[in-house]
């Protein structure tokens, strides 16, 4: 896959474009500031963009923001923002694009190679990488709603599937069977009043809007 990189740490953006040269891919732009990333996405119109939440000059969101403006342009465009702590204000911007193709993990999770490439090739095919601090973090701010009413498994199966793993990922982690899992999410979307899809991101995506709507509140 072509990738853009937008980091302004030289290290961890150096050992970004080595790791996915040596994974058979290749990183056709880096940035290190903010008003660089649009220009470089819209020359290169890559598979998928990697960016780093705070980026120069300002240190705020010039990477959320560049994301955003990406994907204005280039709807559809996978994009994988990193964040070196959970900000569920961005997390939430983010998600309320209401799109596929969108990951936000933090930067802890690079490091763990085979998680991050896992997760940039679950969001170019279309998916989501949420990262499970990040799940948490969204959860915890539900207060006194349907969330509160799922059993200890129900929330397990209901943070996978934030994460964007599939039914047979989930039997496997919890060491279920899949008939189970599928029980388990037919009582998650009943009990917060989502219409089941079979549909992959989809419903992961239903579930992280809902999730999402409670974050937004929260912080405001």
């Amino acid at each position: 896959m072509r990738v853009v990189i937008a980091e302004d740490n030289a290290l961890l953006r150096e050992g970004m474009v080595l790791l996915l040269n040596s994974a058979g891919h290749e990183v056709v732009a880096v940035a290190s500031s903010g008003p660089e990333v649009l220009p470089a996405l819209l020359e290169h119109r890559p598979d998928v963009a990697v960016l780093d939440v705070r980026m120069p000059p300002g240190f705020r969101d010039e990477g959320l923001r560049a994301a955003l403006a990406a994907r204005r342009e280039m709807p559809g465009l996978p994009v994988l923002v990193l964040s070196q702590y959970v900000e569920e204000t961005y997390a939430a911007e983010l998600l309320a694009d209401g799109a596929s193709g969108l990951g936000y993990l933090l930067k802890d999770r690079v490091g763990r190679v085979e998680e991050f490439l896992d997760a940039l090739e679950r969001v170019v095919a279309g998916g989501t990488a949420l990262d499970p601090e990040v799940v948490k973090e969204l959860m915890t701010r539900r207060r006194d709603d349907p969330v509160d009413s799922l059993t200890p498994r129900e929330r397990e199966v209901l943070h996978l599937m934030a994460e964007g793993r599939d039914n047979a990922t989930i039997a496997a982690t919890l060491v279920v069977s899949e008939r189970a899992v599928s029980k388990h999410i037919g009582n998650v979307f009943a009990k917060l009043g989502l219409p089941p899809s079979d549909s992959g991101h989809r419903r992961v995506l239903a579930v992280l809007a809902y999730l999402n709507k409670g974050a937004g509140q929260g912080a405001s």
